[in-house]
């Protein structure tokens, strides 16, 4: 997503499936960007890492 830095941003997993990260809705998407980093620095090299993507917010609706 190389749109407008200030967009609001979703979180989506690659697999389809709803979390914690994919329930929120953020402000810009360097937000999203760094709570991504985080989830990804917890997992330390797992064998089960779930792939996300960011999106704009209005791309799937706004579900707060």
């Amino acid at each position: 997503m190389k749109s407008d830095q200030n967009q609001l941003a979703r979180v989506i997993r690659d697999d389809g499936v709803e979390d914690e990260l994919t329930r929120r809705c953020f402000s810009t998407y360097d937000e999203a960007y760094d709570e991504l980093e985080r989830f990804y620095a917890d997992l330390c090299c797992s064998d089960d890492r779930v792939e996300y993507s960011i999106i704009p917010a209005t791309a799937e609706g706004n579900h707060h």
